[in-house]
């Protein structure tokens, strides 16, 4: 197995232009401001871009400014308007993501998620202690039937075939990390599957058990009082590793490790908590 980690190569853009993008891209939570690298590169060649995507960030253009999405973030890292996102996370997930150069690499990667030949795994900090150390969730997804936000999904007897297998990686007393792997690709899937069986991830605003939160976010943004009830300020899931054939005989690994905020969280807890 093949596992490739490459600095970008910095074309498509002059060195000037490219360092002030680097530094002057910033992002932050509850207002507060702080300097970040343009794009977070794990890898890159003349027709792939894989990334590590911060949390807080979308994925598709927004009202916000050219540097409030990931692809306009990408495209400015580029110098130009052409980048096909093969993969999509959620605003407030973190981790690696596919950005095809041309159309022919988009489709061929789009062909091998159809044909099921990529490996999605995610960390997840969840409630509750699991039962076991492995499990699969085999439950149908659709819209949430009653939702008060209109984009909640829920397990559905007529949805979409949907399946999550996960692992126990580490234990507190009222919390587990957790290793998942997608064998399906449905919104929300890992959010919905793991509040179905009782332990949603920590700082889902609309899984986690009062989908009011996610409504008083819209409106008032992360405040002391949600803080309180989320605990962090997004949801505590993770795209860690991607297995990919690209271009080789043997397919392709990347991965990332948990992020500063995913990781501190977790040593507080185990520190405060240990497991029993």
């Amino acid at each position: 197995m093949n596992v490739s980690t490459f600095a970008a190569d910095g074309r498509g853009l002059t060195k000037f232009l490219r360092a002030w993008l680097f530094w002057t891209c910033r992002v932050g939570y509850c207002g507060g401001v702080s300097e970040s690298p343009l794009v977070d590169v794990v890898f890159e060649d003349d027709r792939l871009l894989v990334v590590n995507k911060p949390a807080d960030l979308v994925c598709h253009p927004s009202k916000n400014g050219p540097l409030s999405s990931l692809v306009g973030r990408v495209r400015a890292y580029f110098g130009r308007n052409e980048a096909f996102m093969v993969n999509r996370l959620d605003r407030e997930t973190s981790g690696l993501m596919l950005i095809a150069k041309d159309a022919a690499m988009a489709a061929q990667l789009h062909r091998a998620f159809l044909k099921k030949q990529v490996t999605k795994e995610y960390l997840a900090i969840v409630h509750g202690c699991m039962d076991g150390e492995h499990g699969v969730v085999d439950a149908p997804i659709a819209l949430a039937r009653g939702r008060e936000v209109a984009i909640k999904r829920g397990v559905e007897a007529d949805g979409q075939h949907a399946q999550t297998e996960w692992w126990v990686e580490q234990r507190a007393k009222e919390f587990t990390m957790l290793r998942l792997q997608l064998h399906t690709g449905r919104a929300h899937q890992i959010r919905v599957h793991l509040a179905h069986i009782g332990h949603p991830v920590v700082g889902d605003k609309i899984y986690g058990g009062d989908e009011r939160l996610y409504l008083k976010f819209i409106e008032t943004g992360v405040t002391p009082a949600l803080l309180e009830k989320l605990l962090l300020p997004r949801q505590a899931l993770h795209a860690c590793r991607l297995l990919v054939p690209y271009g080789r005989p043997e397919p392709v690994e990347w991965l990332v490790p948990l992020p500063e905020d995913l990781a501190r969280f977790w040593k507080n807890i185990t520190a405060s908590q240990p497991a029993a």
